[in-house]
C-alpha cells in the first residue's frame, strides 16, 4: 500500500497511529506530497480530486481517502477487532470522539493556514478567531468526554490524541492544558504509547 504523506499533517498521523496499533505499519510505503490549499500537488490530485492527504493507493490500484475511510480499511485489512469497537454504544461513542477530534484538527489547520499561508494583507482576523473558538470549545468537550474515558485505545482515543498532539506541535504557546486537568493527564499518559512515540511530529520520516 502506498500512502501520500506529509509529516506535519495530524490526519496522516492518525492513519499511521492506527497502522502501528494494528501491527501493519510496515505495509505502508510513504509517498511524498506537497498538499496545499492553493498550490495543489498534481500527484495527489491525480488520485484524490480534493488534493488533500491522506490518500491511500491499495495494492490493486484502488484509491481510498480520507483518514476516516483509510482507518476503517486498515482495520478490515488487519482482520478487525482492533481500534474500532464492535456495534453498540461504545462504538457510537468512539465514532463521536473521532468526529470531535477531526473537527478540532480541521479548525487548527484552518487557523494555521490563515496565519501562515494566506498573504498578510488578505488575512481575516475574525476567521482566525472563529477557528480558534472551535478549537477551544472542542477542547472543553474533550475534557468532559475523558472524565468517563474507556479503557484501551480505540479510534476515538487515537483521534483525540492526535488532535492534542497537533496543538503541542503547532500551537505550543496556546496552553490547552490550562483548566483541563483530565485531558492533560490522559494525554500525557497515552502519548507514551509505542504508536504515538513512533509517529511524533518532527520525528516521522519526511
Amino acid at each position: 500500500m502506498k500512502l501520500f504523506y506529509s509529516p506535519a499533517s495530524p490526519f496522516i498521523r492518525k492513519v499511521l497511529v492506527v497502522a502501528h496499533e494494528l501491527g501493519i505499519a510496515d505495509q505502508l510505503t510513504h509517498l511524498p506530497s506537497a498538499a496545499h490549499p492553493v498550490r495543489r500537488d498534481p500527484r495527489v490530485v491525480a488520485v484524490n480530486p480534493s488534493g488533500r492527504v491522506p490518500a491511500l493507493i491499495l495494492d490493486d490500484g484502488e484509491v481510498l481517502y480520507d483518514s476516516r475511510v483509510i482507518c476503517e480499511y486498515l482495520e478490515a485489512r488487519a482482520g478487525g477487532a482492533g481500534v474500532f469497537p464492535p456495534p453498540g454504544l461504545e462504538r457510537w461513542r468512539a465514532l463521536r470522539q473521532q468526529s470531535l477530534g477531526d473537527g478540532l484538527m480541521e479548525a487548527a489547520v484552518g487557523a494555521r493556514y490563515e496565519r501562515y499561508v494566506r498573504p498578510e494583507n488578505l488575512r481575516w482576523e475574525d476567521w482566525w478567531q472563529g477557528c480558534m473558538a472551535k478549537v477551544t470549545s472542542s477542547l472543553d468537550a474533550i475534557e468532559v468526554e475523558l472524565k468517563s474515558a474507556r479503557d484501551g485505545f480505540d479510534i476515538g482515543h487515537v483521534t483525540l490524541a492526535c488532535a492534542l498532539a497537533y496543538l503541542d506541535f503547532r500551537y505550543s504557546d496556546f496552553g490547552w492544558r490550562q483548566g483541563r486537568p483530565v485531558s492533560a493527564a490522559w494525554f500525557d499518559a497515552i502519548n507514551q504509547r509505542a504508536s504515538m512515540r513512533a509517529t511524533r511530529h518532527g520525528e516521522m520520516p519526511a
